[in-house]
C-alpha cells in the first residue's frame, strides 16, 4: 500500500517541483538582468493544473470498482508537469532585454512563500498520517 501516493500528495509533490524550478528560473532571470537580448522565462504550472482539473474548478473524483454493482467513478488525477516558458514578445530596455529586476524580486519572494506553504502542508500531511498509524499525537 502506497500511503503517500494519493492524488493530493502527488499534486503537492508536483507543486513543490514547480516552485523549485521557478526558483532556478527566476534566479537565472535576475542573473541576466543586464545581458543584451536576454528574454525572461517563467514556469507555467498553476495554469496547466487549472486547465487539467477543468474549467469549473471541480476536482475529479476517483474510485476503484471492486464489485460489478459499484458505480463507476473516473480514476484519472490530472497532475501536469511544470514547463518553462520564455516571453519573447516584450522588451523593456534598448538592448531588447525584458527583465524587470523589481518584478523578478517580487516574484522570487512570492515563490518562496508558496514553497514554504507547500512544505508545511506536506509536513502536516505526514504528521497526520503518523498520528493515524500510531494512534496518538
Amino acid at each position: 500500500m502506497n500511503v503517500l501516493g494519493g492524488a493530493a500528495f502527488q499534486r503537492l509533490e508536483s507543486a513543490i517541483n514547480a516552485a523549485t524550478m521557478r526558483e532556478r528560473v527566476l534566479a537565472n532571470n535576475i542573473a541576466n538582468v543586464d545581458t543584451p537580448y536576454y528574454k525572461r522565462s517563467d514556469v507555467a504550472f498553476e495554469e496547466l493544473l487549472t486547465q487539467a482539473i477543468g474549467a469549473q474548478g471541480i476536482p475529479v473524483l476517483a474510485g476503484r470498482m471492486t464489485n460489478a454493482r459499484h458505480i463507476p467513478i473516473n480514476t484519472s488525477y490530472p497532475s501536469p508537469s511544470p514547463k518553462v516558458v520564455t516571453d519573447e514578445s516584450t522588451s523593456i530596455n534598448n538592448d531588447r532585454n525584458n527583465v524587470d529586476i523589481d518584478k523578478e524580486m517580487s516574484l522570487l519572494a512570492e515563490n518562496q512563500l508558496r514553497y514554504n506553504l507547500l512544505a508545511q502542508q506536506v509536513n502536516h500531511d505526514v504528521k497526520m498520517m503518523r498520528i493515524a498509524i500510531e494512534g496518538r499525537s
